[in-house]
């Protein structure tokens, strides 16, 4: 009888849903990728930057007509990007995350500045981004991205 009910009790450890503290732990642990792909980005560190996107990416780019696909493309615009810019600076606003098992994704604003072609520029704009979690990683797998005037 001991021995059954110390084994329900085991049973129903696996059973139990994630607690609120595991989800925000969780929800953290996606937004502090993202700020690490920014932050990668503006130390103009694209293999960090690329270590945080998963093989199948893709994305709807600011002024992208057609879906963009592959993490090599990802890699190489961003590569080309920073020839061209530098200073560059993003912040999040108004973050909202959603953890579903492996998957997650989040929603924001944005607001950036820096350097580029020898000119300031800035833009703000909004944007979802979709991780899945591999090898214990959260991985960014999609984004979109929709710049505000």
């Amino acid at each position: 009888m001991k021995f059954a009910l110390m084994g329900m009790v085991v049973v129903s450890l696996f059973l139990i849903p994630p607690t609120a503290a595991q989800d925000a732990n969780e929800e953290e642990a996606v937004k502090q990728t993202l700020v690490a792909m920014w932050a990668a980005i503006e130390r103009g560190d694209v293999d960090a930057y690329a270590s945080h996107i998963h093989p199948d990416f893709t994305a709807f780019g600011e002024f992208d007509v057609y879906l963009a696909k592959g993490k090599e493309l990802e890699v190489a615009s961003y590569a080309d990007y920073l020839k061209r810019a530098s200073g560059v600076r993003t912040d999040m606003h108004q973050a909202e995350v959603t953890v579903k098992g492996d998957v997650a994704w989040i929603t924001y604003y944005w607001t950036d500045f820096g350097m580029s072609g020898g000119e300031r520029f800035s833009s703000r704009g909004k944007s979802t981004r979709i991780f899945v979690k591999e090898a214990g990683e959260w991985l960014c797998i999609h984004g979109h991205y929709t710049a505000v005037p």
